[in-house]
């Protein structure tokens, strides 16, 4: 189908779909779960809403501190090269929808000005509706948007995919990578072809950590060997283990936030003596683990909005995890449900489909490489000896409310107010 003729189908479908009419056409499943949360985020389907830009210093910080720094030579490498020829530009932005760069021809760069598409914009899908950027970072796959599947009518000349962008090292949302051009330039290859890209950034990401790992490890040997018969392991500031002795060599040993010098205790090894190492920390585990160290209580806090914690308690002390919005979502789930859920359950519980069981024990993998000893599985689980205490915001409204989870919207419209 010609573009031309695929946008009048497209806006007739749109229009049907804000008519709450039959539309001639169904419009693809995750472009309509995004029409779905625009109509009832009360986002306005004709008026192009734009929020603060960050300033040069601001935008200047996230990029600093942003990882993303070091995808982006290969995704300029891998992006660039074609996209003058092709009249499109790149951007890549941060896990709250903010441009940090942009590249790409410059008449795309001038008409993508016009439409607020600049660096330090909000594209946040819940600020300017479906698009490549917003919606890919909700849904947490690849999205191509094409013309009329924008939900704004401003935004019906362009077309974008985007891919999301994760640090492998835990599997954290770092962001989105999404090349846009005017409407004519669509091509049907164009979303494989960032995908791609974004996997080979992710990739590099990989092996930079691997190599770290390495380098730390040759520091580590000479010490951990002067330690034996003691128990100790040396480990990157993410907790990713380089090396050990005295004890089988976990993948990784979940780390609280803040790590310094001194002595803490960890739900994995109990009581360690913390030291600084180049690249990481060393751990010297207590002789033996204390009685009652291993985790017995958790205090799961959803109260603030996006300051999501779970605080492991033990005989011998604490440590806070701070949760991304999917950990928090699938903790509050299994929360609620002492006997535990499957992966299909927890599929249809937070997308409404009990087929997406790869993404939901992908990402329970991830939580549980945090809390080990925590979390059970088969089903999936609070551990039979912990108890689990769930602290929910004073307005029930506030419950994760960024999640368009069935599950977690059910438990918002049913949850008591208080009465004043």
């Amino acid at each position: 189908m010609e573009p031309r003729e695929a946008t009048r189908l497209l806006k007739g479908v749109r229009a049907a779909a804000l008519a709450g009419e039959r539309p001639p056409a169904l419009p693809r499943p995750e472009i309509a779960e995004s029409w779905r949360r625009m109509l009832a985020r009360g986002v306005h389907p004709d008026r192009d809403t734009r929020s603060r830009l960050l300033s040069a210093a601001e935008t200047e910080e996230r990029r600093h501190g942003s990882t993303l720094r070091e995808m982006l030579p290969v995704l300029r490498e891998g992006l660039l090269p074609a996209l003058d020829a092709s009249l499109h530009i790149m951007v890549v932005a941060d896990a709250d929808g903010r441009l940090l760069w942009r590249e790409g021809a410059p008449p795309i760069l001038r008409a993508a000005d016009r439409l607020g598409f600049g660096v330090g914009a909000d594209w946040n899908e819940a600020v300017v509706g479906t698009n490549g950027v917003g919606t890919a970072l909700v849904a947490r796959r690849p999205v191509q948007v094409f013309s009329a599947e924008h939900f704004v009518s401003s935004h019906h000349e362009w077309t974008c995919a985007g891919a999301p962008l994760h640090d492998p090292r835990d599997g954290r949302l770092l962001g989105v990578v999404d090349v846009s051009g005017p409407l004519a330039t669509m091509h049907p290859a164009t979303l494989a072809w960032v995908t791609s890209v974004a996997r080979l950034a992710e990739r590099e990401l990989q092996v930079r950590h691997l190599e770290s790992l390495e380098r730390l490890r040759t520091v580590a040997a000479p010490l951990l060997a002067r330690l034996q018969p003691g128990r100790a392991a040396a480990v990157d500031p993410h907790g990713w283990t380089a090396a050990v002795t005295g004890f089988a060599p976990p993948e990784r040993v979940p780390l609280p936030k803040g790590l310094g010098p001194g002595r803490v205790w960890l739900p994995q090894l109990g009581q360690c003596a913390v030291e600084p190492l180049p690249g990481g920390w060393l751990l010297r585990v207590a002789e033996a683990p204390p009685v009652g160290a291993a985790a017995s209580r958790v205090v799961l806090d959803l109260s603030r909005p996006r300051a999501w914690t779970a605080t492991v308690y033990g005989a011998a002390g604490s440590w806070s995890l701070e949760l991304t919005p999917r950990h928090a979502e699938l903790l509050f789930l299994l929360a609620q449900s002492p006997r535990g859920r499957t992966a299909a359950e927890l599929s249809e519980e937070l997308f409404g489909d009990p087929t997406r069981t790869v993404t939901v024990r992908a990402e329970l993998s991830r939580v549980r490489r945090h809390l080990a000893g925590v979390l059970a599985h088969r089903p999936y689980r609070f551990a039979e000896d912990v108890e689990v205490e769930l602290v929910r915001p004073a307005d029930p409204a506030g419950l994760l409310a960024h999640s368009t989870a069935p599950a977690v919207v059910r438990a918002r419209l049913t949850a008591p107010r208080e009465v004043p």
